[in-house]
């Protein structure tokens, strides 16, 4: 369940920059995207340090 969440999100913002783009605000899902990512990839680096 919890990797359909994140799927959705990443669609989301997909589909928003798509539309986004033609009004020059394509960059706002991208960033918004990017901090998700980073928050996902902090996460994951947790989990292995505390792992070992």
């Amino acid at each position: 369940m919890k990797q359909y969440y994140h799927y959705i999100i990443i669609l989301s913002c997909l589909l928003a920059t798509f539309f986004l783009y033609n009004k020059q605000l394509g960059s706002i899902p991208l960033l918004i995207l990017s901090g998700f990512l980073f928050y996902l990839g902090i996460k994951e680096a947790y989990k292995i340090k505390n792992s070992k």
